[in-house]
């Protein structure tokens, strides 16, 4: 994602620095560092993805891996339901119960509500 945004940009004039790191991204020796922290960020997040793929695979094996649990929610839906049917707004019901606006419309859409 960040990679794209870079190459997008760098023929507009977009001048990327680093500044933590002390990295100037502009010019040939910018995209050429920039090119392989890109590249080695890559590797690194495929070596992630397998090492969390073997983690799951053993962990089914010992029966102990489950995937996301379906219905594990931040609030309780009838509370969302309680506070629509009270005459709340969908952006009072997030700030009430500290949950995304799609989260709400997903508890309202389950009853029938939105």
């Amino acid at each position: 994602m960040v990679e794209q945004c870079v190459w997008i940009f760098w023929p507009y004039g977009v001048r990327v620095v680093v500044i933590t790191q002390q990295l100037d991204l502009s010019g040939a020796m910018g995209r050429l560092v920039a090119g392989v922290l890109f590249g080695l960020a890559e590797i690194e997040h495929e070596y992630r993805q397998e090492r969390q793929a073997a983690g799951i695979a053993v962990a089914k094996r010992k029966g102990r891996y489950h995937g996301w649990m379906k219905g594990t929610t931040k609030a309780q839906p009838a509370r969302a339901w309680l506070l629509y049917d009270r005459g709340c707004t969908v952006v009072e019901i997030m700030q009430a119960l500290q949950i995304s606006r799609r989260t709400v419309y997903r508890y309202l859409a389950a009853e029938g509500k939105a």
